[in-house]
């Protein structure tokens, strides 16, 4: 079948944890026939939940692809985490989407968490569409939901379908556009009925917002609508699609994603309404070619012991051919992705989403060339917000320990780790407890680096609150030469972040200046371990006043005497 560039549509599927996104995916790919069964959060066997990591905590926390085919549109679905501590994943991938279907539940106690969802999609100007799931759980009314919503996202909201219940279990939809109504059969196409007489006041209300909001970006509806002029059902699709497009408004639809409710309407509309590659890569500043120079961008990077690095990129423009060379660096296979199921392919073209292998040096957000210096806009690495000390189980992993931490941070750029100045510790930062634990649980896995874990420890600091001088004198004899120094030191606070000041105002050579090095390097060893064993900060040290001994004194003995003199003014 003939691939045309206005039949592609680039879909993320986003949303909060627990809102049935995976599900809903299952339901899509099952409904279009690219899998045979569908797999469920239970049973650890989605399509995109494939990681060790995801199906053990039956929760998605990385992006997985699938792709698929409705009608005459090819569809490529990128199911992003739920959980706010892989928001990174979400918004790396979010940036080569031509829309995103925000699906959440029918619960007003839940919109706030999509509040930053939407600023986000906002910010980005990805048109996006509303996907209210999990109707059969739902006890709040459906357009008090639709009215919560609205209150999070700054695009105004129209319902494209209102539910049709039968002893409160959703059993169908009304088509606001068409006002026919449809009852829904699991598995199979909603059947046509008539509407229902006792849905009629409510079906024109939510109607008429629809149609109302459409308006304000069409005179010629407006004026229908001032009329009394019932607006033709192709009009309002065609204000939907260019109004979806323009990301100006945000269409809702509704369903039961686990029952397969809603999914068709769902698809036929992105069909219809959602932008074609060539409008979101306009968005990018793009001129799309499907003969021009490629240009693709790098949405997630995947690392494996074994099949080494994949990178998934979305085609801006131009072919992709497996050998060819990109930002220097050669091709070395392209790859159809299905979950974690790899289908090799020569080319790649422009609107699609593929893997490209062993593209070393890239890294997630890069811009993909052949020629130009053309660089697209990448989302911002969050910075992360907890911590964990970690040490290797074995003694002999401590040498592959950085080279794997490494590996971590490429596939994700949201993780950050350190060895801290102070304590010593090795420490791995990122987006709350789960994230880490998922990272802990990759590097046993993949790199056979098991870990131990603590809370790290914090590093103190000491310092003086008011100024004192003390006396430090080191006097050692021998048999032979002895060991002698002798020095006045005052010590003042100074400033918070101000550090270390040293300075000496001896007078009539009483202390050598061959020996004021060795007071000074006294004082700083000093103060790497203060009197509770932590470093002290933010002090100035003076050395006033001290004697020597012409045959035993040395730098050596000077250095052990200021250090006499250290612990005397700061216990």
């Amino acid at each position: 079948m003939t691939r045309t560039l206005d039949r592609v549509r680039n879909v993320a599927i986003v949303g909060p944890y627990s809102s049935g996104k995976t599900t809903l995916l299952e339901s899509i790919l099952s409904t279009t026939g690219a899998i045979a069964r569908k797999g469920t959060i239970n049973d650890g066997n989605t399509v995109s939940d494939h990681s060790p990591e995801a199906r053990d905590r039956a929760m998605s926390v990385e992006v997985s692809v699938a792709s698929t085919r409705h009608e005459d549109t090819d569809f490529t679905f990128i199911d992003c985490p739920g959980s706010i501590e892989f928001t990174q994943e979400t918004h790396n991938a979010l940036v080569g989407a031509g829309c995103a279907v925000v699906v959440c539940e029918a619960d007003t106690a839940k919109v706030l968490t999509l509040a930053p969802l939407f600023k986000f999609l906002d910010d980005w100007e990805i048109p996006h569409v509303v996907f209210i799931n999990k109707l059969d759980r739902s006890r709040d009314p459906f357009m008090e939901v639709l009215h919560a919503l609205q209150e999070v996202s700054t695009r105004p909201l129209v319902p494209q379908q209102y539910p049709v219940r039968q002893n409160e279990e959703l059993v169908g939809y009304i088509d606001l556009i068409t006002e026919q109504a449809y009852k829904y059969h699991t598995g199979q196409a909603a059947d046509p009925i008539p509407l229902p007489e006792d849905l009629q006041a409510e079906e024109q209300a939510a109607r008429d917002e629809l149609l109302e909001t459409l308006a304000d970006f069409d005179d010629h509806l407006l004026e229908e609508l001032l009329e009394e002029i019932p607006p033709d059902p192709a009009e309002i699709l065609s204000d939907l699609k260019q109004d979806l497009s323009a990301d100006l408004v945000v269409p809702v639809f509704l369903g039961i994603g686990s029952q397969d409710f809603g999914v068709r309407p769902l698809l036929d509309a992105i069909a219809k309404e959602a932008p074609d590659p060539t409008v979101t890569a306009g968005r990018r500043g793009l001129t799309v070619a499907e003969d021009g120079e490629p240009i693709a961008q790098v949405l997630k990077t995947y690392l494996t012991p074994q099949g080494g690095k994949l990178s998934l990129v979305r085609v801006w423009q131009g072919t992709l051919t497996d050998g060819m060379t990109l930002n220097e660096v050669r091709v070395g296979g392209i790859y159809h992705l299905t979950g974690g199921q790899q289908q090799s392919a020569t080319k790649a073209l422009t609107g699609e989403i593929v893997a490209l292998a062993r593209l070393e040096g890239i890294a997630t957000g890069d811009t993909l060339t052949t020629e130009s210096k053309f660089e697209l806009p990448k989302a911002e690495t969050l910075e992360p917000v907890y911590a964990l000390a970690i040490t290797p189980e074995r003694r002999k992993d401590e040498v592959k320990l950085s080279g794997a931490l490494g590996k971590l941070l490429e596939e994700d750029p949201s993780l950050y780790w350190e060895q801290h100045g102070d304590t010593h510790e090795i420490i791995l930062w990122g987006q709350g407890e789960i994230h880490l634990q998922v990272a802990l649980d990759r590097l046993g896995r993949k790199y056979r680096l098991p870990m131990t874990t603590h809370i790290p420890h914090v590093p103190y600091k000491e310092t003086i609150r008011k100024s004192t001088t003390s006396h430090g004198r080191y006097k050692h004899q021998t048999g032979g030469h002895g060991a002698y120094g002798d020095v006045f030191l005052d010590i003042r606070p100074q400033g918070r972040g101000e550090g270390f000041e040293f300075s000496e105002s001896i007078v009539g050579g009483v202390v050598p200046r061959q020996y004021i090095p060795g007071v000074e390097t006294g004082v700083r060893e000093f103060l790497h371990h203060g009197p509770l064993g932590f470093p002290v900060v933010d002090v100035a040290v003076n050395l006033s006043n001290g004697s020597y001994h012409s045959v035993d004194s040395s730098e050596q003995a000077f250095k052990q005497a200021a250090r006499i003199a250290m612990t005397e003014g700061m216990t």
